[in-house]
Formats: C-alpha cells, structure tokens, sequence
C-alpha cells in the first residue's frame, strides 16, 4: 500500500495548490463585488433614481453577494489547508449556489434587456417633465447630460414640455460650452438649438447598452462558469483524500 500512498501524495498537494490559488481569485472577486456595492450605494444612489422606478435593490444585493463570497473564500483556503473531505463538500455546494445565482441573474439580464430600456424611458422622461434643478433626480439628470454631451430624452426639443423650462429655459447642463451658453439663450428655443448638444441621452444610453451586451453578456457568463472549476477542484481533492485515508486503513 506504501506505493500506492506515495503516488497520490503528490498529486493531492498539486490540487490543493490549485484550489488554493483559486480561492484566493474568488476571494479577489468577492473584495471587488463588495466594493462595487458599496460605491453604488454611496455614489451611484441619484443614478439609480433614473434607472428604476423604485428603490433599487441591486447595491445591497451585490454588496451582500461580495461579503458572502469574501467569507466563503476564506472558508475555501481553510478547508483546502485542513484537507478535511466534510468541508471540501461544503464549498463545492456553495460554489454551486453562487454559480446558479450569477447564471439565473445573466439570462434575466440578457432576456429582460427590453423591458430595462423602457423603464429607464419612462423613469428619464418623468425625471425631464419634473426637473427643478434641486432634487436628486434632477441633479443626476445634469450630470448625465454633462458627461454623456446629451440633452433631454430623445433631443433637446424634449425639455419643451417640461416645468422648467417656462421659468428658466433649458438647463445649463445641456450647454456645449459654458462660457457661451447664457439664460437668455437657453430661454429661447431657435437660440439654444444652436447652443446645445443635439444628441438625446435615451439614444446614447441604450446604443451603449446593445453595443456592449455581448461583451456584458460574456463576461457574466464567464465568471459564472469559473464557479465550476472551484467545484471540480474541491471534489477531486477530497476524492483523493478519502482515497488516501482508505489506503493507511
């Protein structure tokens, strides 16, 4: 039986390097999904005001995943030192969980793209028709209009019909250059024409949208299938250990 043991002694270390090093990168990502969480929630919470019409969910829900994983990351690399099959078995399952979840969210994603676009419509329109130039919607509209270069829903023509725009013309936001954009122009409709961006910004986000979806798309995907690989890995190395354990009986 000796050389038997001595045969897959090497190969269970090989393993456990790899499951090491591997739930070292999934601790990595959960660190990163946990950031990301948290710079939605603090910095991103205006932006969220337009991209749904209720409160948004998908911070908590990317802020828990992280700390989950970040957890269960470092379960991997105990169970992986300790070498103690029970636990092995444990995160495979975990792995397991969190590759269906990212799966479950990609698909939706992908195949609920449509209905995304036509809230972000709705949600951005309200946000023109009621823009004051005070409250968070309105702040965030600014800010997309001055660092997308857009103006209004569809175009500039969209802030006609808004509340504002009797009382103090378009908002400034849209201007192309600041030093050359007055109230009065912007006041007037056949003088801000020639002042503003001419873009809308419902086109220039949803062109990004189905631009990029396939890279998203794969990307998504890709870091779900990655789970399999963790699971591979933590069911062979306690395949071998059992094995291992069943020679010295």
């Amino acid at each position: 039986m000796a050389p038997s043991r001595m045969e897959t002694k090497p190969v269970i270390l090989c393993v456990k390097t790899l499951l090491l090093l591997y739930c070292l990168v999934f601790w990595v990502s959960g660190v990163v999904l946990l950031s990301v969480g948290l710079w939605w929630k603090f910095m991103l919470g205006p932006y969220t005001l337009l991209i749904s019409s209720g409160p948004s969910i998908a911070p908590y829900v990317l802020t828990g995943t992280g700390a989950a994983i970040v957890l269960f990351g470092l379960f991997g690399c105990f169970a992986t030192c300790r070498g103690r099959p029970w636990m092995l078995k444990l995160y495979a399952v975990f792995l397991s969980l969190v590759f269906m979840t990212e799966l479950i969210a990609g698909i939706s994603g992908f195949v609920f793209r449509h209905e995304i676009k036509g809230t972000f419509l709705t949600t951005y329109s309200e946000a023109v028709l009621g823009y004051d130039g005070r409250d968070d919607r309105s702040l965030a509209v600014d800010s997309v209009q001055r660092r997308l270069h857009c103006c209004g829903v569809y175009n500039y023509t969209s802030w006609f019909s808004s509340v504002y725009f009797p009382v103090s013309g378009i908002p400034a936001s849209c201007c192309v250059s600041f030093s050359d954009c007055s109230t009065a122009d912007l006041k007037n409709a056949t003088l801000a024409a020639r002042k503003v961006h001419k873009q809308g910004c419902y086109e220039l986000v949803t062109s990004f949208i189905e631009g990029n979806m396939g890279i998203i798309a794969g990307v998504t995907f890709g870091i779900a299938f990655s789970q399999l690989i963790g699971v591979c890995l933590a069911c062979c190395l306690s395949r071998f250990i059992n094995a291992n354990q069943y020679e010295m009986v």
